[in-house]
Parts: structure tokens; C-alpha cells; sequence
């Protein structure tokens, strides 16, 4: 069993639920004036976390989120992407470098350029799902893999 390192915060009450993804996208405007701002905003902008547990169930009152908010535990969630091949060894600590290729299909734009990894993230290789499909990228051979912030 690995150690996860958990984060409370407070998030919108239609996202509160265990297992459920969400990238923090930062503050808002009407953020400025609410006095619980300190908890809501000690997450990293651009990032994706998924809430491992609910705590309690108190809903607070929230200029941005309709329903307010509830109190969560959340962790760093896994991060569906495309590496070089032979970076992708289950449990390695990489620096994630943005695929080289030259070419590949509009449908796999996303895990070449997950919206929430930047070059030079060091990440943990959590799965190995496999090799991209034949004729979605060329100029390189990339593995799909979950990594870990």
C-alpha cells in the first residue's frame, strides 16, 4: 500500500463526491470577499485532484459555487498521457518532456498534451496501459501511461 498525501479543502457541493476528479482552475473574482477563501484556495492552479474523502457534511455558503461548498480530502490524481517508450517502466520517477512527434491524429491530442502536466513535472510512472495505437502518432514511440504528480 503507497502513502497518499491528502490536502483538505473546500470545493463546489455537485463535485464533493469520493472518487470524482476536477482540475483547480484558481481564483476567482468574487473570491476576494469570502472568509473562507485561505481553505478553497490551497491548491495548485492547473492541476488535477481527485477527492478521497468527504468530510462531514456541512455545505457553506459560496459566492461562485451554486449549492456552496462542502469539505473534502483530495490527492493528486492520476494523469492519463503519452511518453517515450522506454520511460515507461511502472513505479520510475521521470521529468515529463512533451512528446517529439511529428505527426499524430487529432484524436490523441489530449494525452500527448495533458491539459494539467507542464515540462519538467516530476512524475511517478503509476501504469503502463500500453503502447498509442498504429497510425494515431508518427516520429515517435510513445507508451500510454497514469502518472502521479
Amino acid at each position: 500500500m503507497t502513502e497518499t498525501n491528502t490536502t483538505i479543502t473546500l470545493i463546489g457541493s455537485r463535485l464533493a463526491k469520493e472518487g470524482e476528479d476536477f482540475i483547480f482552475m484558481g481564483e476567482s473574482r468574487e473570491c476576494g470577499k469570502c472568509k473562507l477563501k485561505r481553505t478553497c484556495m490551497n491548491l495548485d492552479p492547473g492541476r488535477k485532484y481527485r477527492v478521497s474523502k468527504l468530510r462531514g457534511d456541512t455545505v457553506h455558503n459560496c459566492f461562485v459555487h451554486e449549492g456552496g461548498v462542502l469539505t473534502v480530502e483530495v490527492e493528486s490524481a492520476p494523469i492519463l498521457a503519452a511518453i517515450e517508450s522506454r520511460k515507461a517502466v511502472e513505479g520510475s520517477k521521470i521529468s515529463y518532456e512533451l512528446p517529439k512527434c511529428t505527426e499524430f491524429d487529432d484524436s490523441v491530442y489530449d494525452i500527448l498534451y495533458p491539459e494539467c502536466l507542464k515540462e519538467g513535472d516530476k512524475c511517478t510512472v503509476v501504469k503502463v496501459l500500453g503502447p498509442m495505437e498504429d497510425g494515431l502518432v508518427s516520429g515517435c514511440s510513445l507508451k500510454k501511461v497514469e502518472l502521479k504528480l
